[in-house]
């Protein structure tokens, strides 16, 4: 992929969602342009039209668009914070923040007595248990699909792998599988019609995806206080550090964290993985050849490739300076991994898929930090366990459509995908 720069810097509007519609080769033109010419761009804030709920406007953002940036910025939460909301430009009512991703909307001390809990949770028992299942999960998803020759790698083949891999770590009855994709999408659909009715503002459907998720994570709770077991949710309701543990909200708000950021990253990753290898038939090959030996760079570079979540958010929380620019108290940043992603400064041939690619430090799961992902290791193993399966099992699969995109500036989303293989039979 070569990058288009068609647009001056002064064209470029990160707030306008025709400009996320534009082709890959655009969207990369325009942030390299940013990169060279404005690394950190000021945007005003964009309007959210007739907001059922009040919504100040606030005095616009600051773009972050170079891997040093991004990543000081990362490194220094004392002096920019996260408590102000991490996952939209505007500021939004506190049962929203609460409702989307608490964990990832907090500073220290909290952040760091949340974390502490859950990674103890996530004990070496546990995690052995969840990466166990992984293979046979992705066997499961290609059995369903094997015979038919055709699929929608989104929906049939990247999706349905994190999710019941979630849903099963935290005592999801298979009941309400469906119910929670269905909340994850509308959470990150960035009002996406598909996925949000005509006749439905777009925060309420948030809000009402946010509530559902709660209701659903309040009612396993209960359950597993009664009659735990050997799931993600019963270790997190027993868990005790020093007399520190959950409340019920904080359980609700890391399950809505973790379904919502769990399945998306996975699902994007792998859509955007057999998309790539599609059109890089050469890359796929050489993977085949050698799929454990390849598997570790292989998988960082179609992070790296995807970027996911294309950004996060930071708040000044002081008067500091950042590459010469100075911020002051309450400027909003938006660290933009995805140009990060393509920093000329730090990867050699950064618009070249390159599965050998070594070193490679993508911000793919976000920069160092304390809200470096927390699932990194897993859904890199479930992205890799995924791909070796599919070369044991469906060695030609291929993407034959254009991708259809998702309307978002703030996941790099692939709603559905085409894609044609020899049909096999199942296990």
């Amino acid at each position: 992929m070569e990058p288009v720069q068609n647009l001056s810097v002064d064209q470029i509007d990160l707030n306008d969602m025709a400009f996320w519609m534009r082709p890959y080769e655009e969207r990369e033109g325009a942030f390299l342009t940013l990169r060279s010419e404005r690394p950190i761009a000021y945007f005003p804030e964009p309007e959210m039209e007739e907001s059922p709920i009040p919504l100040p406007v606030g005095n616009g953002y600051y773009a972050i668009t170079r891997h040093a940036d991004v990543s000081e910025i990362s490194r220094k939460p004392e002096l920019f914070c996260s408590s102000k909301g991490a996952t939209s430009v505007l500021d939004l009512p506190e049962e929203m923040v609460e409702y989307f991703s608490g964990m990832i909307n907090t500073d220290n001390p909290r952040h760091a007595r949340l974390r502490r809990i859950v990674s103890n949770a996530f004990n070496p028992r546990m995690i052995k248990s969840i990466e166990d299942s992984i293979e046979g999960v992705a066997n499961e998803v290609i059995d369903d699909i094997c015979e038919r020759g055709l699929i929608d790698v989104t929906v049939d083949l990247a999706a349905p792998l994190p999710l019941k891999i979630i849903c099963d770590m935290m005592g999801v009855p298979p009941e309400r599988y469906d119910d929670v994709f269905r909340c994850s999408n509308i959470i990150l659909s960035m009002g996406d019609p598909e996925y949000i009715g005509e006749d439905t503002h777009p925060i309420l459907a948030f809000l009402g995806a946010g509530a559902e998720l709660t209701a659903i994570m309040e009612t396993i709770a209960e359950e597993k206080l009664k009659n735990p077991g050997e799931d993600l949710t019963s270790a997190l309701i027993t868990t005790n550090i020093d007399g520190e543990a959950l409340t019920h909200g904080e359980l609700a708000s890391f399950f809505v964290l973790l379904v919502v950021a769990g399945n998306e990253t996975t699902r994007t990753a792998i859509t955007h993985g057999v998309l790539a290898l599609t059109q890089h038939e050469e890359q796929k090959q050489r993977w085949m050849a050698d799929v454990e030996g390849l598997m570790p760079t292989a998988v960082d570079e179609i992070v790296r490739w995807a970027s996911p979540v294309i950004w996060m958010r930071r708040t000044a929380t002081t008067k500091v300076v950042v590459s010469g620019h100075e911020f002051n108290e309450g400027d909003k940043v938006l660290l933009y991994y995805s140009s990060a992603n393509r920093d000329e400064r730090v990867f050699e041939n950064p618009f070249s898929f390159d599965l050998t690619r070594n070193p490679n430090p993508h911000l793919g799961f976000g920069a160092a930090g304390p809200h470096f992902c927390l699932g990194a290791h897993l859904a890199r193993r479930e992205i890799g366990v995924m791909f070796r399966e599919l070369f044991k099992r469906l060695p030609d699969l291929k993407a034959t459509g254009e991708p259809d995109r998702l309307a978002s500036n703030f996941v790099n989303g692939i709603k559905h995908l085409e894609a044609t293989f020899t049909p096999t039979s199942r296990r």
